[in-house]
């Protein structure tokens, strides 16, 4: 496959592929298939990921002591900003 681009100095380039893009495939019906994990090497933290609580509750009961025991600084302001920044809404 040759495809054709050009540089902000106008320069035309050719480059040519001996395969079609990753797009061609779904581009004529064919689903991609899935990638394989790239080596066994990930294999255990995966199982351990698995493995894993989704919530810790202790932590959770931990924290939740320590901020009704005014152990832990609060502040409310900082929050919502942070919240605010991490949605895109930051003003």
């Amino acid at each position: 496959m040759r495809i054709s681009t050009s540089t902000p100095d106008g320069v035309a380039v050719q480059r040519v592929a001996d395969s079609a893009p990753a797009d061609a495939a779904e581009a004529v019906g064919h689903a991609p298939a899935p990638a394989p994990l790239q080596s066994a090497v990930m294999q255990p933290a995966l199982q351990a990921m698995r493995e894993m609580p989704e919530i810790d509750q202790e932590k959770i009961d931990m924290l939740r002591d320590a901020l009704a025991k005014g152990e832990l600084p609060f502040d409310p302001a900082k929050l919502a900003g942070l919240i605010q920044r991490f949605h895109g809404s930051e003003p």
